[in-house]
């Protein structure tokens, strides 16, 4: 069986692809959680005699008892992925991203005469083209430096307006006279030659960067060819930091919670448009399935009231009739036992039941419901691919604004389902490992057949 492969074999099981690999010591403690782009290549490294003797691994790799892994769609999701554990399990040898910090982003404000540009860790919901998440935020300053000096925008916070005189007396800063800025601060640049730009920069920002780059390489053979290789070097880097823009996540799929903070009466407020009830909904219920390859299949229940979480309203399932990767046997599961209870119990139902997934999802859990034969009040489910809103009997999503804040509170409710399920997936799987290890050191204390536990000569 592969769960019996010591570490150093399993991974040489791993595929060739992008992903998470976790690591464990021999109580299954999370000990490490690291992304990769090719997860056989990356995780089989810590077990060669160059990471035993590597300072910054030489104290982790003696402690690996178990490796597992999470497969992701590109390097940058497992990046992002690789964060969000992090911060959900805070594991002893990972140091950075436990202190909850987001990933930054690259913001334009573009409802400004003269629209700023900034890097920004708390990005504004409206008036504003955003850039991110970005997966390296060093990266991203030296690709702003290296775009200002290309299209000389302004990063300062001043609030220039067009009708105001007082502009005109203003000295401009240094960077308008090493000429990395057209300074709107002084009218030294119009309000539409500004504007085309940051017209010319968001081209770039978008995708449309081949010219720029071909440009740029030009210059490095130039420069290259006159011997001039400090030059040639850090245009090469200039190049490689604009290449590295393109490792980043989608600010409408990639939502971090602590960039984006919610107001919940806005967020109710639209669910009642949305959704069309009759009022704003006060309790939501968002369900979460989590498995590691099959095995260990849980469930979660988060409780939200006014907006909010409610704690004492948060349940966990082992799920017990599935066999294998089936998620919709288990939304089916975990609903039928949940809802059961409160049936027979009459307690209350939630204004609104979130699933977390598409259309499939959905169907398991309505099938449930008539199961038990109840009409639930307001169920719906959000994929994450694109965060559609499927509803019982619509055959076409309900899509909103990635500013939405009805959006942004199901995001939330979604967000923490799937944090909580994960959690006490983690959980069980480090007591299962436990009794494993407790059972077999009792099947070695246990005495052979030739031996006599009460001779002690």
């Amino acid at each position: 069986m592969e769960n019996s492969l010591p570490p150093s074999e399993k991974v040489k099981t791993f595929p060739p692809s992008p992903g998470v690999y976790i690591m464990k010591d021999a109580k299954g403690v999370v000990l490490y959680i690291g992304k990769a782009k090719n997860l056989r290549n990356r995780a089989s490294h810590y077990f060669t005699k160059a990471a035993a003797e590597d300072p910054r691994t030489q104290n982790l790799v003696p402690l690996i008892e178990e490796i597992e892994f999470l497969l992701a769609e590109t390097e940058v999701d497992a990046l992002l992925l690789e964060a969000r554990l992090i911060k959900d399990i805070q594991p002893r040898f990972n140091a950075a991203l436990k202190d909850g910090r987001t990933f930054p982003y690259l913001q334009i404000r573009v409802r400004e005469e003269f629209p700023r540009v900034e890097f920004t860790r708390s990005p504004r919901r409206k008036g504003v083209r955003l850039y991110g998440p970005f997966t390296n935020s060093k990266a991203l300053k030296h690709a702003l430096l290296i775009l200002q000096r290309v299209f000389k925008f302004r990063t300062c916070s001043l609030d220039i307006k067009s009708d105001e005189n007082r502009w005109r007396w203003f000295r401009p800063c240094l960077l308008h006279s090493i000429r990395q800025c057209t300074a709107p601060c002084n009218f030294r640049v119009t309000r539409e030659e500004y504007r085309a730009q940051i017209k010319s920069l968001i081209h770039v920002l978008e995708g449309r960067k081949k010219k720029l780059l071909r440009k740029m390489r030009k210059e490095m053979e130039a420069a290259s060819k006159e011997l001039l290789f400090e030059k040639a070097a850090r245009i090469r880097d200039e190049i490689l930091s604009l290449e590295k823009l393109e490792d980043r996540g989608d600010n409408k799929r990639d939502v971090q919670p602590g960039a984006f903070p919610i107001d919940p009466k806005k967020g109710l407020n639209g669910l009642k448009k949305i959704l069309g009830l009759a009022t704003n909904p006060r309790t939501i219920e968002g369900i979460d399935i989590a498995h590691l390859g099959g095995t260990e299949t849980v469930a979660s229940l988060v409780s939200f009231l006014d907006g909010l979480p409610f704690k004492q309203g948060y349940r966990k399932f082992r799920i017990k009739s599935v066999q294998g990767i089936d998620d919709y046997a288990s939304i089916r599961e975990v609903v039928f036992r949940r809802f059961r209870k409160q049936r027979d119990s009459e307690e209350i139902f939630p204004d609104v039941i979130l699933i977390d997934g598409g259309k499939g999802q959905l169907n398991a859990a309505l099938d449930a419901f008539k199961l038990l034969g109840i009409i639930p009040p307001c169920l719906i489910s959000l994929a994450k691919k694109d965060e559609e809103i499927f509803r019982p009997g619509d055959s076409e999503p309900i899509r909103l604004g990635r500013h939405s804040s009805a959006l942004r509170l199901l995001q939330y409710v979604r967000d923490e389902a799937h944090r909580f399920a994960q959690h006490y997936h983690h959980l069980l799987r480090h007591k299962k490992l436990e009794n494993e290890i407790e059972s077999a050191f009792e099947a070695e204390m246990e005495p052979k057949d030739n031996e006599n536990p009460t001779d002690e000569r």
